[in-house]
């Protein structure tokens, strides 16, 4: 066996009738069955929400993210844990967005590459748009203005324990 990972799956968004498709998405990317605690979602009348802790192999994100991204009208998150030898891994998907993904280092902070950088700057320096405005791109800011409202936790929403380290 592999390398292995964890990460986290926030569905922040989903019509119901989409959950059951969730769920199987994720238990075939992941190899287990995923049965999630869906609440409903109070930024979006009638729809619901879920959290997710995994375990799987190093880049499960980026399938996990595949296979959420299919059901069009879902909001997500998906992270991966950096580990000794990789970076981590962040997706973000909206309807309106579509996909955001990042590298992120051992704790959380994004990670933009120099070749990310220039291609910005140079996007700048054309004159459609503004130095801050791609740098806030690189850093997913659009995804994460939209999903905030989604990401408010409800007197329902269950309590994720935060595991001590070192």
């Amino acid at each position: 066996m592999g390398t292995m990972s964890r990460g986290v799956v926030f569905v922040h968004s989903t019509p119901a009738a989409l959950c059951p498709h969730i769920e199987w998405g994720m238990g075939a990317v992941l190899g287990v069955p995923v049965h999630l605690g869906w609440t409903p979602q109070p930024a979006e009348r009638g729809c619901l929400r879920a959290e997710y802790s995994w375990t799987g192999p190093v880049g499960a994100s980026a399938t996990l993210a595949s296979a959420l991204r299919t059901c069009q009208r879902v909001r997500f998150e998906v992270t991966e844990d950096a580990g000794p030898a990789d970076q981590g891994q962040r997706y973000a998907f909206t309807p309106d967005l579509g996909i955001f993904h990042a590298t992120t280092g051992p704790h959380g902070d994004i990670q933009v590459s120099e070749d990310r950088l220039r291609t910005a700057m140079t996007a700048a320096s054309a004159g459609g748009i503004s130095l801050t405005e791609a740098l806030a791109e690189l850093l997913g800011e659009p995804w994460d203005a939209e999903l905030e409202v989604f990401r408010y936790a409800g007197e329902d929403a269950p309590v994720r324990w935060l595991h001590r380290v070192g």
